[in-house]
């Protein structure tokens, strides 16, 4: 394997070390928090032009891995009876979440689209696809509805561009701000970490010679859950498999958690964020900023209307339902990103506990985009706008 490739690995996986090492040692960086700052390092690597250009296919494998790895050993110190607390208010999010998709895509095809554009209606349901499921449903969609490669290339692009400012706002000031709107997240005694436990010196124990053991059982419990449910996709058709993957990593995560042995391993919610901390790094890098200069501000303004203001509706609908912020967030995150980002917010906000909602509601979405995608798209192009 090339040296140059070897060094860049190497680099996402320590990065995280010396990033909490400075937010202990540095009361500003721990303020603006870990993870945020991991986000930021993996937007400047993006762009000091350090990167091979064959160096994509290594990062889409570390975040193929990294993520479905952290879920189980975010999950195994859960406990199960307090996830019914959360059943009504996830739902009623996740209905207001899908419905402010559906009406900013509507809104924006009006105010977007291009005179004489005979295939700009195709935009809209590849946009409610990846803002309902993920980039698996905006794959789909590209092939359901015979969609231009170049338009769905820009799609992808603004996607990964205007998201990266969306998420980079969600997991530094977002909860700050939605506060003074919404009720906060009410969290449970005793029971989840508390909003100190998930902090950047709960990350010690990583880095303690007794340690080694926990770690090691824990990590190996994770990649047999991520084999065993890898195996278990590869029996279904290929349109399902990242829902079949998630599902299966969640439910056998689940059932772990019910082992004693397996819950009360204080280690296994910190190396899951650690892997987190290097997903933020290797996805944030992933971002290419150049391709701002291509002339669709067409694409680039609905993208932006869709993102910004189904969150700026899904606020607004949410005070009147007495939504907290917490859940709102970590909706909005499902939707807009996709699960594998759930895991990120929920320790950007320090809040354990919607964990499980936002992964339920992400796979949920996985489920619908596809049709709801498919069924939008038909809508704009019979619709007499």
């Amino acid at each position: 394997m090339r040296i140059d490739i070897v060094l860049l690995v190497a680099f996402y996986f320590i990065a995280p070390a010396f990033i909490l090492r400075a937010c202990k040692k540095f009361p500003l960086l721990k303020k603006i928090g870990s993870i945020a700052i991991a986000y930021i390092i993996g937007i400047l690597l993006g762009l000091s032009k350090l990167l091979p250009d064959d160096f994509y296919g290594v990062q889409d494998i570390l975040t193929s891995i990294t993520v479905p790895l952290a879920i189980p050993l975010l999950l195994f110190p859960s406990n199960i009876k307090d996830w019914f607390r959360l059943a009504g208010p996830t739902f009623k999010s996740l209905m207001v979440g899908l419905f402010s998709v559906l009406i900013t895509v509507v809104i924006g095809y009006q105010i977007f689209r291009p005179e004489g554009d005979p295939e700009f209606w195709k935009v809209g349901g590849l946009l409610v696809g990846v803002y309902t499921g993920g980039t698996p449903n905006l794959a789909s969609l590209n092939v359901m509805l015979g969609v231009e490669p170049a338009t769905y290339l820009m799609v992808h692009s603004y996607d990964l561009i205007i998201g990266a400012f969306y998420f980079l706002f969600l997991i530094t000031v977002g909860q700050k701000v939605f506060n003074y709107f919404l009720p906060s997240f009410k969290k449970s005694t005793g029971i989840f970490v508390s909003e100190s436990d998930i902090s950047e010196e709960s990350y010690d124990v990583l880095f303690n010679k007794k340690a080694l053991w926990p770690i090691i059982k824990v990590l190996g419990l994770a990649i047999l859950i991520f084999a065993v449910s890898g195996g278990l996709a590869m029996l279904f058709p290929s349109d399902y498999l990242m829902i079949i993957v998630i599902l299966g990593i969640s439910t056998l995560s689940i059932l772990a958690s019910l082992i004693p042995g397996v819950n009360r391993v204080n280690e296994s919610f910190d190396l899951g964020m650690y892997l987190i901390l290097v997903f933020s790094i290797v996805v944030a890098s992933m971002v290419d900023l150049s391709n701002l200069a291509s002339p669709t501000f067409a694409i680039f303004g609905y993208l932006s209307f869709v993102i910004f203001g189904s969150l700026l509706l899904q606020v607004i609908i949410s005070r009147f339902t007495k939504t907290d912020t917490d859940t709102m967030i970590i909706t909005s995150t499902a939707l807009i990103c996709s699960p594998p980002f759930v895991p990120v917010v929920s320790g950007a906000l320090k809040n354990k506990e919607i964990l499980v909602p936002g992964i339920t509601i992400g796979i949920i979405g996985y489920a619908l985009g596809n049709y709801l995608g498919f069924l939008m798209s038909e809508l704009l192009l019979h619709w007499p706008f």
